[in-house]
């Protein structure tokens, strides 16, 4: 969507006060922790773009909430298993030896949009060392949450987002689909324990020097978020409204969490 485009569809400026306004008719709390995914395009024209978006969000949960965002980098993963392009045989070795390694303070996300990119270098943000897989956080609770990240769970119970479901976190998807909705990768690890595992590598620096680090992870299927999704808004358990233009969706992270988990062990492992 061109910003012509977004221009022309929206009737009046959203701004830092009416997004916060909207984000609180929503239910957003003051005090709480709130991990938030979020498509800038869907609410509108922002004055201000993703910096007032991101002060709207801190000044909903207030400085006595945390404020937490995923900080995924996908160009530091293994370029063997890329798909969305791939690229020739040929430049892997290429690229696993010229990619610079994983930094919190500088690495750039990738794919997770303007509001996430902006809010993982804010002043006082801290990040999890998760090289592909991390998550942002800003608050009394982002170091907790940030502690901990394993290179083959980065999103089981011991890391990120099992700090966040054991601490009556809410997700915000913020203009974004349950496509996006990375604690259902929780809900699959509770449903299907033995998911397929995948060899995934990055560069990291240990001990001062660059290295190429492999390991594996579980397999993801996304594909079947949305679908999730519906059923979960079906049941209840999320609260639907809007901010600026965007269709928002407020839940418990852990009641979304088991209750996918239950839908997707109902459905069956989609995988042999």
């Amino acid at each position: 969507m061109t910003e012509h485009t977004i221009v022309a569809a929206t009737g009046e400026p959203r701004t830092q006060h009416s997004l916060m306004r909207d984000l609180r008719l929503l239910g957003v709390m003051p005090g709480e922790t709130l991990l938030v995914h979020c498509a800038m395009s869907a609410l509108g024209w922002v004055a201000g773009g993703a910096e007032a978006v991101v002060r709207a969000l801190l000044d909903a949960v207030t400085d006595a909430g945390t404020l937490v965002m995923p900080a995924q980098s996908s160009q530091l993963s293994d370029p063997a298993n890329w798909r969305a392009p791939p690229v020739p045989e040929s430049w892997i070795g290429i690229i696993r030896e010229g990619v610079p390694p994983f930094d919190p303070r500088t690495t750039p996300t990738r794919d997770m949009g303007a509001v996430a990119e902006l809010f993982r270098s804010w002043p006082g943000a801290r990040r999890s060392l998760h090289p592909t897989c991390s998550f942002a956080a800003l608050g009394p609770e982002a170091e907790w949450i940030t502690a901990w990240q394993s290179l083959g769970e980065p999103f089981g119970d011991d890391g990120p987002l099992g700090v966040l479901y054991r601490s009556a976190a809410r997700i915000l998807l913020l203009g974004a689909g349950f496509d996006a909705c990375t604690a259902l990768h929780l809900s699959e690890l509770k449903a299907w324990p033995s998911l397929p595992r995948i060899a995934e590598g990055s560069a990291m620096t240990v001990d001062g020097q660059r290295r190429w680090v492999r390991f594996d992870v579980a397999a993801g299927y996304p594909d079947g978020f949305p679908g999730i999704g519906q059923a979960l808004v079906r049941q209840g358990v999320v609260r639907t409204g809007r901010v600026g233009s965007a269709t928002c969706h407020l839940m418990s992270m852990t009641a979304i969490v088991d209750a996918a988990a239950g839908l997707m062990a109902e459905q069956g492992a989609p995988f042999g």
